[in-house]
């Protein structure tokens, strides 16, 4: 069996807690709340459902789609809440088209910890363009990720697409 490693991951999840090993507040409900989108890197909100940037994305483009309810649990969204996270999802996909132009999309959640969510009690869903070729060496020999485009000019970009 062939394994990836992606060590810088530990550091984006040990941010989820304190020095005590007690989790902060969840990062994903604190983005929305503060109200300060461009501080967040939030794209857009729904009635139900924001989108935001990763903060530490495995592609330029990378965004989530966030229920704004605290639930670790995708059977516990409700109907209107499930139908906004797949229109948010299009909506990006149509966006990143534009703007970015990839060859491909991989959608997903992580849903617990053992599945792999680095924040595993809000659901949420990783909507992230892929293009032929983007992977390459640099994650790993240099524990380091290529990220071609600055994240600021990639929200508005987005936000521009989506007006």
């Amino acid at each position: 069996m062939e394994r990836l490693f992606s060590p810088w991951r530990s550091q984006y999840i040990a941010s989820f807690f304190d020095e005590s090993g007690s989790g902060k507040s969840c990062v994903l409900c604190s983005a929305h709340q503060t109200n300060s989108d461009d501080d967040n890197f939030i794209v857009i909100r729904g009635k139900r459902c924001y989108v935001v940037m990763n903060l530490f994305p495995y592609n330029s483009g990378h965004v989530m789609v966030v229920p704004y309810r605290h639930t670790p649990a995708f059977a516990d969204l409700d109907e209107e809440e499930c139908s906004e996270v797949m229109s948010l999802l299009k909506k990006l996909m149509v966006a990143l088209q534009k703007t970015s132009h990839p060859d491909g999309f991989n959608i997903g959640s992580n849903i617990g910890r053992s599945a792999g969510a680095g924040i595993d009690k809000h659901v949420h869903f990783h909507l992230v363009p892929r293009w032929n070729g983007d992977t390459n060496f640099m994650p790993t020999l240099a524990d380091t990720k290529l990220i071609s485009e600055d994240m600021r000019e990639t929200l508005l970009r987005l936000r521009q697409a989506l007006q």
